[in-house]
């Protein structure tokens, strides 16, 4: 067996991998995927509008799943998550990240509580098996029922200002009520091959990661499948990662490896509020809190260049003496706005709005600014 051969047996593939080449989808590897890039060549431009403006679907069943129940299920999750899950109702999400003692990102993700003593957690693809370790670690000393579930969900997001309505009468699942970062469960007449979850459970959440209205749903592999179908057959459109990148980017969402890493903390990324520094404790809270107190060294921004020129991760950003002060993190040409911006991690004494600064693109510098990082205005119902 030659060695791409062993490469290509070592990426997984979701439950919907099949669907994707039906579609005449365009396949790259992502944090250890098999990932749809785009379908039918088409470029990533109507995928991105058909968000914007109608509705897109997107297989997400690379995300990783994992289930905190027990008599600590609360206390666990406080100890290794930024942000502050003490009292919640049922039914409420929140935004965060898990982070080292020095205060540098594991990982950030989303805590669902699905019950008093029940926690639903929800990590990307590509830092599965780090988190999972990480989680069994901290997990000693408190009495919980910790499990890895990601090979069991399947997960599609339905993202656009239309997709209230196709998930009420394509799926038939009741959400009109639902408010942004809430979920709630329901059942189905399909039976899942597996007893890791009760057969009939399905979880939908009015969440996503597009800055538009949308909607998650994890299930079974075969329950997501049947969602799928039934999308598509309805019209709806099936969007890849690429158009996933660019919405994100759009109204300033991170992403791990690029706007968060272990070398970068929740404050030099400007998420400071979803770490909660008033909480008891929890892991790296000491690090973070001497950080936000004495301000980080550097810090991520936007940045608009007025040529129509597009930076890219790794470009390189200099002041305008024409010294290095940091680098590119994420940069397109938006497709909403039709602007050159990028995010970027630079020196915190360049982040000040409307401060003058240049990027290296090739061989040629090009001049920009500092501008808020949410290009886009982001559209959700509260």
């Amino acid at each position: 067996m030659g060695i791409k051969q062993e490469l290509q047996n070592k990426v997984k593939r979701t439950c919907l991998f099949d669907k994707h080449l039906s579609l005449g989808a365009t396949m790259v590897e992502f944090g250890g995927f098999d990932m749809p890039l785009l379908y039918q060549n088409a470029g990533i431009a109507p995928e991105h509008m058909a968000v914007r403006e109608h509705v897109g679907l997107f297989d997400v069943s690379h995300m990783g799943e994992v289930t905190v129940k027990g008599a600590d299920a609360e206390r666990y999750v406080q100890h290794i998550f930024t942000n502050d899950v003490a009292g919640a109702p049922v039914g409420k999400i929140f935004y965060g990240m898990m982070c080292y003692e020095n205060g540098g990102t594991v990982d950030d993700l989303l805590v669902y509580k699905m019950g008093e003593n029940d926690f639903f957690l929800v990590i990307n693809a590509a830092n599965i098996d780090k988190d999972w370790a990480w989680m069994q670690q901290h997990a000693e000393g408190f009495d919980i029922d910790l499990q890895n579930r990601s090979d069991y969900y399947g997960q599609i997001a339905v993202q656009g200002p239309e997709s209230e309505h196709i998930v009420e009468t394509v799926l038939g699942i009741p959400c009109a009520e639902m408010v942004f970062y809430t979920c709630k469960t329901f059942e189905s007449n399909l039976t899942p091959p597996s007893s890791l979850l009760t057969p009939q459970e399905i979880i939908i959440s009015r969440t996503g990661y597009t800055g538009e209205d949308g909607f998650e749903i994890y299930a079974s592999h075969e329950y997501i499948n049947d969602c799928w179908d039934k999308l598509i057959a309805a019209g709806v459109q099936a969007c890849g990662l690429g158009c996933r990148d660019t919405l994100r980017f759009e109204v300033g969402l991170p992403l791990y490896g690029d706007e968060l890493s272990e070398d970068i903390t929740p404050i030099m990324a400007g998420l400071g509020m979803f770490v909660k520094l008033d909480k008891a404790e929890f892991i790296g809270k000491e690090a973070l809190a001497k950080q936000k107190v004495e301000g980080p060294a550097r810090k991520l921004v936007g940045i608009e260049l007025a040529d129509k020129a597009i930076p890219r991760h790794g470009y390189e950003v200099l002041n305008m003496e024409g010294e290095p002060i940091g680098e590119v993190t994420t940069g397109y040409r938006t497709l909403s706005t039709d602007k050159s911006v990028c995010m970027a991690l630079i020196d915190a004494q360049y982040a000040k709005l409307d401060t003058e600064v240049q990027i290296q693109i090739r061989k040629k510098v090009f001049p920009g600014k500092v501008v808020k990082k949410q290009f886009y205005n982001k559209s959700y119902k509260k």
